[in-house]
């Protein structure tokens, strides 16, 4: 999977330090052809490459999710029982160049689903363009230019990949493999640092990983926390926090 866009930390040009650029497909082909060589010997490398691709497949996938459970098959249904004049048929176009940004151009296309049918009620509509603009605010992180993206694991189980952009001032979060929790809890996310403990958004769960949350605001001396709430989310956190990540 290429990631246009995501640039990572590097520290050399040895090739141990090549792993993260192998992984989103970066590197030149004297490069690629150089690491591979390395590749072949080095268990470490071969172990960080896979877990990097495991963890750029994971979020492109969360990128892609559709908005929130049910609002697409309503609209679908809508439009079923709702008489045309004519033939209808919608294009979307991907306005985004990384594969990452892919859910903001399905947010898009439901919202133009639901105007060329005439089926958005005032409901449905204001949550297709929340949708839409949230997906269209995540493409705008991953796509940024200083985007940095890094992998953590989880206390308790499970591994957090966060997308970073200082220029933007916002990162993306998903996470994959965490301990499923009953339907009173849910995981949260926090921005910890001088101007106090924030709420940065409850992680939606899909298939066993998050979906992805964009956190804004960021500030210098910030650190990402994780920890357990209830399921509508708590204004301060109250449980542990199983990530804590300075940023």
């Amino acid at each position: 999977m290429k990631l246009t866009g995501i640039r990572l930390h590097r520290t050399g040009r040895e090739p141990h330090t090549l792993a993260g650029a192998y992984a989103m497909d970066a590197l030149a082909e004297a490069d690629r052809a150089r690491f591979e060589r390395h590749l072949a010997g080095c268990e470490a490398c071969a172990q960080e490459t896979a877990g990097l691709r495991e963890a750029a497949a994971a979020l492109g996938a969360a990128a892609a999710a559709s908005p929130p459970p049910g609002l697409r098959q309503r609209v679908m249904a809508a439009a079923a029982t709702t008489r045309q004049s004519g033939p209808a048929s919608v294009r979307v176009r991907p306005r985004l160049r990384a594969v990452l940004a892919v859910g903001a151009a399905a947010a898009a296309g439901l919202v133009a689903l639901a105007v060329v049918f005439g089926v958005a009620n005032g409901s449905m509509r204001q949550q297709l363009n929340q949708a839409q603009a949230s997906s269209q605010q995540i493409a705008a992180v991953l796509t940024a230019r200083d985007a940095t993206m890094m992998t953590r694991p989880v206390t308790g189980g499970g591994t957090a990949t966060i997308v970073m952009s200082p220029s933007r001032h916002a990162l993306v979060f998903t996470a994959a493999g965490l301990p499923a929790l009953p339907p009173s809890r849910g995981y949260e996310l926090w921005l910890i640092g001088p101007r106090g403990d924030r709420p940065a958004g409850t992680l939606p769960m899909h298939s066993g990983m998050t979906g992805p949350v964009i956190a804004a605001g960021l500030h210098h001396g910030d650190r990402l926390g994780l920890s357990a709430e209830p399921a509508v989310g708590a204004p301060r956190p109250t449980g542990p926090m199983i990530l804590d990540l300075p940023l």
